[in-house]
């Protein structure tokens, strides 16, 4: 009797690493482009184009939490790391600067940005992929793992009332005004805990 020869079973395929993130990144930036209408570039990961259908109003997560427990109406916000996003209506990031300055805020360092024209973010996690709303902050007001997830996601047609500073024909939106009036409140209030928690240096 001859010995039979062993028989080799291949291992099962494996999709080549990062596939899956790949073709998941994919996913999410069809659903943008899809569901929404709104460009998406580059990747992975996606990012959205702001500057066209929204600006992005961008601040620390602790002071932006602080926001969202205000009486103040906002548009969609997301969470990426330690920074919130909200989004706000196209050509408030030209605005910022001269409405700080008309709030007397003008001077006083804040950790209080835009991104307009030109600008990218990226895309947050579609509603139902990760956990939103409250559950979506962790330790530190950070988001699971740093994604960008949205903690008040966007619908279709949201853009047509975003935060804007009031202007004819206009569609009675949430106010710009109110948002950066209490994001830089809330900005500087963090800002000052932050600088109380530091310890003292001695020379």
């Amino acid at each position: 009797m001859t010995p039979q020869a062993p028989v080799t079973v291949p291992l099962p395929r494996r999709a080549p690493e990062g596939a899956a993130d790949t073709r998941r990144d994919a996913d999410h930036a069809r659903w943008y482009e899809r569901v929404l209408g709104w460009p998406v570039a580059g990747g992975p990961p996606a990012q959205l184009v702001t500057g066209e259908l929204y600006d992005v109003l961008e601040l620390p997560s602790d002071a932006g939490a602080q926001v969202l427990r205000r009486p103040v109406a906002t548009g969609p916000v997301a969470l990426a790391g330690g920074l919130m996003r909200f989004l706000v209506a196209p050509g408030s990031a030209e605005e910022l600067p001269g409405l700080l300055d008309w709030l007397e805020w003008g001077g006083v360092p804040l950790e209080l940005s835009a991104l307009g024209a030109g600008g990218r973010i990226t895309a947050p996690v579609p509603p139902g992929g990760l956990p939103a709303g409250p559950d979506a902050l962790v330790a530190g007001g950070h988001s699971p793992r740093g994604a960008a997830v949205w903690l008040r996601p966007p619908e279709s047609g949201c853009e047509a009332l975003l935060p804007s500073l009031a202007a004819p024909g206009r569609s009675a939106g949430p106010d710009l005004v109110r948002l950066v009036g209490a994001a830089a409140t809330e900005c500087l209030r963090a800002r000052l805990t932050g600088l109380r928690r530091q310890p003292l240096a001695f020379s």
